[in-house]
């Protein structure tokens, strides 16, 4: 039983993560980490309201911040129901369109979870949650229940949301190495 303050939790967290003493809040700009690259997007004020509230999310869920960790808290969020944050939808959309293609059993798994819990979007910002026990929160999504098994349905619904986000992401990669392979043809 976690007796933890989410306040707490989330100090910890943002501490074993490396995301600084305001969990990266007062960056212009966020790294993200591609393998060997490191791609820096920038840190609008729609991505810094939905992460303090995604931060809270990984405490309560106990996803990690590993690339599976954030497809799963991704389809987890937008299984709950996240499509009023902009900012939230793309990132998770992108994240999930990942997991469809490296987890997709573990995908499938967070969704369905996320059919029978509630999140945190609904909520006027996370300072007044902060005193709040962790447990307590889980208890209050609905997920001290144990995670319900992931139907056919859930891995649909998955494929038919992230299939879209994946095409695009495929193509944004794909598109230099296609532009660089016709210059050095032409130049053949």
């Amino acid at each position: 039983m976690n007796q933890m303050t989410l306040g707490t939790a989330r100090a910890a967290y943002w501490q074993i993560n490396g995301f600084g003493d305001d969990g990266g809040d007062s960056l212009d700009v966020v790294p993200l980490k591609l393998w060997k690259f490191t791609l820096k997007i920038p840190n609008t004020d729609g991505r810094r309201r939905a992460v303090r509230i995604h931060d809270l999310h990984h405490i309560v869920t106990g996803y990690a911040t590993t690339w599976v960790g954030e497809a799963e808290i991704a389809a987890w969020e937008l299984s709950t129901g996240c499509l009023r944050w902009p900012a939230a939808t793309v990132l998770n959309l992108g994240a999930m369109a990942v997991g469809l293609v490296i987890a997709p059993g573990k995908v499938a798994r967070a969704w369905a979870r996320g059919r029978q819990s509630e999140n945190l979007y609904g909520e006027d910002g996370v300072e007044h949650l902060l005193s709040r026990g962790v447990d307590e929160v889980r208890a209050s999504l609905g997920l001290d229940a144990p995670p319900p098994r992931a139907r056919l349905r859930d891995l649909l619904a998955v494929k038919v949301r992230a299939l879209p986000m994946l095409a695009l992401l495929v193509s944004l990669t794909l598109a230099p190495i296609v532009g660089l392979a016709a210059l050095v043809h032409a130049l053949v």
